[in-house]
């Protein structure tokens, strides 16, 4: 005989509203700087149990090393992901405007050419013209 359906069970699986949305950690200057003097502190063998503790990654401590050691404490403050951009708004404008200056240049040398083009046959059929009425 078949079981009966207890419907007083709830059977759906109902998320965790704290797992629902996760943000991007992001880690101020002096957080950084304090985790790489702790690092710099530890004995061999330490680092991978700081790392653990404060859920960071290897590959963090090396660009903040590097980033700290250029100097740049602008980029220690970054909190957006990705590469910086590599060209200034100003910078990607004169790029923009230098395509556009071979492309129109080289429309000003193709209607350069068709004209001597043009200018070419019309002395063609002139001649042909001329030396037509001279066997007359």
């Amino acid at each position: 005989m078949p079981k009966p359906h207890d419907v007083s069970k709830d059977t759906q699986v109902k998320p965790d509203p704290a797992l629902e949305k996760r943000t991007r950690r992001s880690f101020t200057t002096q957080y950084k700087l304090n985790i790489l003097s702790q690092v710099e502190q530890c004995q061999r063998g330490e680092i991978g149990a700081l790392l653990r503790r404060e859920k960071l990654y290897a590959s963090q401590l090396s660009d903040w090393r590097k980033e700290r050691d250029r100097g740049d404490l602008d980029a220690l403050a970054k909190t957006q992901p990705g590469p910086r951009a590599k060209l200034s708004p100003e910078q990607k404008r004169i790029a923009q405007l230098e395509k556009q200056l071979v492309r129109l240049t080289r429309q000003i040398q193709i209607k350069d050419d068709c004209l001597e083009l043009q200018k070419k046959a019309m002395q063609m059929l002139d001649q042909i013209e001329r030396s037509g009425q001279s066997q007359s």
